[in-house]
């Protein structure tokens, strides 16, 4: 049986950076498996690494594994599609990378050797909603509502503190987070060029077209 010798004060500030943005975007799978007949059961620090609890199975065929996967090798963005891949198909691990950990069977991945599963569209949807809903905008939030338009589009709505007015604004959502998009919504849905008349959302009182 193997685990981290000396429990965990040997986790460096990098690796403590990486395994809390894991913690943060695996928390969504509390409640949404993250694959099918297979639920988180939580995410553990581990030396140059993060290990994620999974419960597959259901009744009498269930077994909890736990997945090892080295903070060196993948940002934390690409992780839910790694134990996607890994829970949805057939994999062959070999000896050296299979051991028991708590009474879970411990898996060392590889991931250069994995090509994760797109992100779902609501998994997409939650990185754009999360980023823009910090809890310290509290006082003075940008961003109060969202739909969920399909096709990849989602519509959210935001108010500038320093203006008066609902605007919605359309992006598309793909496979890789839009950081920089994301980080000049607020200056974006201010140019003149992006905005239209909102008639068909009495939720908004103008629209801005980022899709493009």
């Amino acid at each position: 049986m193997s685990g981290p010798a000396g429990g965990a004060g040997w986790t460096d500030p990098e690796d403590r950076e990486q395994q809390a943005d894991v913690t943060r975007r695996l928390l969504y799978h509390l409640n949404a498996p993250v694959a099918d007949h297979c639920r988180l059961l939580g995410v553990l620090p581990a030396p140059g690494a993060v290990r994620i609890a999974i419960r597959a199975g259901e009744g009498e065929h269930v077994m909890d594994l736990l997945y090892e996967i080295p903070n060196d090798t993948v940002t934390p963005y690409w992780i839910p599609g790694l134990l996607r891949t890994v829970l949805t198909g057939p994999r062959i691990h070999s000896g050296s990378d299979v051991d028991e950990v708590m009474g879970m069977t411990l898996v060392r991945l590889r991931p250069e050797e994995i090509t994760p599963d797109p992100e779902p569209e609501q998994g997409r949807a939650l990185t754009v909603v999360r980023a823009l809903s910090g809890p310290g905008d509290d006082e003075n939030p940008f961003l109060i509502g969202f739909l969920m338009r399909g096709d990849g589009l989602l519509r959210l709505y935001v108010q500038r503190a320093d203006r008066p007015g609902v605007i919605g604004a359309d992006i598309r959502l793909t496979e890789i987070p839009a950081t920089a998009l994301i980080a000049s919504l607020p200056s974006l849905v201010e140019e003149e060029q992006y905005r239209r008349p909102a008639p068909d959302d009495p939720h908004c009182d103008l629209l801005v077209d980022l899709t493009g």
